[in-house]
């Protein structure tokens, strides 16, 4: 990364950071906010939360890495998050997750190869009545089955061609 883009991603993390207006600001909350911001928390976020709230780099490392929704690299374009809570599971998640790591050629939770397409699991979408659950790009499908996850996930990659 060139000294201009690190600067320009300080800066940036700055202006969230002083804008925050919380009665109470931790580690957490400025770290959910960058990313909010951002769309992830890159090295010069985890260093700036650091020295705001006056703790070790290794603390807010700590916190960023224990809560699973942190990207610590760019976001993708697209996301599809497939939802792993209890009655998804019992519905049908592992044969949609199957198909839908089959379909963007990834081994498990990431970003295909071209980095275009992230599969995310998610604990809970919130929608256990329409289970099982997934959100392309923060857009929840329910009583999905796996031809109709193989046709949205689809739709995202031939989108990229």
């Amino acid at each position: 990364m060139t000294k201009a883009t690190t600067k320009g991603i300080r800066d940036r993390v700055r202006q969230v950071l002083e804008g925050q207006n919380q009665p109470t600001v931790t580690v957490l909350s400025l770290l959910l906010a960058t990313q909010d911001a951002i769309g992830f928390l890159p090295e010069e976020a985890i260093e700036e939360v650091a020295a705001l709230q006056d703790v070790s780099i290794n603390d807010v490392w700590g916190v960023a890495s224990f809560y699973t929704n942190f990207r610590f690299d760019p976001p993708t374009e697209h996301v599809v998050e497939v939802c792993w809570g209890p009655t998804c599971h019992l519905t049908g998640a592992p044969y949609i997750l199957k198909s839908v790591q089959s379909d963007l050629g990834i081994d498990g939770e990431g970003d295909t190869p071209d980095g275009t397409i992230s599969l995310r699991y998610n604990t809970c979408l919130g929608a256990c009545s329409q289970a099982p659950v997934i959100s392309i790009n923060h857009r929840l499908h329910g009583r999905v089955n796996v031809e109709l996850a193989r046709d949205l996930v689809s739709e995202i990659i031939n989108d990229e061609q």
